[in-house]
């Protein structure tokens, strides 16, 4: 029997490293530390997580259904352990892009006010 899932608005806003987490996921699996490393690449080190906090929110994105381990894979380097790879659902897509469209929302509202300049859109 399958768990009817609630509807992805429900899940928002979301928590920004969250949405992070997320949106690095969704160019496709990573492990732990590739995860931190990737977030830290694409904010410019503005934002940074030690081991216990990325593992901790991970389990929370598990719990939500929005991710799921990929299995473990052998590492290439001597001596280093194998690495738990995680991916992004169907379902954390989903959320992934409301949350999108929330703040894509909140950024039309702020260039409407010319607290920003407009962009244009893709």
């Amino acid at each position: 029997m399958t768990r009817r899932r609630p509807g992805p608005e429900t899940l928002l806003p979301l928590k920004p490293v969250e949405f992070e987490m997320l949106l690095v996921l969704h160019d496709g699996e990573l492990h732990g530390y590739g995860l931190a490393k990737a977030i830290e690449a694409r904010t410019g080190n503005r934002m940074r997580l030690e081991p216990a906090n990325l593992y901790r929110r991970v389990r929370r994105l598990v719990s939500l259904g929005l991710v799921e381990e990929a299995g473990h894979r052998g590492v290439v380097e001597a001596g280093a352990e194998r690495r738990r790879y995680f991916r992004i659902t169907e379902y954390g897509r989903s959320v992934l892009s409301a949350e999108a469209q929330r703040l894509r929302e909140l950024v039309d509202a702020a260039a409407e006010r010319k607290l920003i300049p407009r962009t244009r859109r893709a």
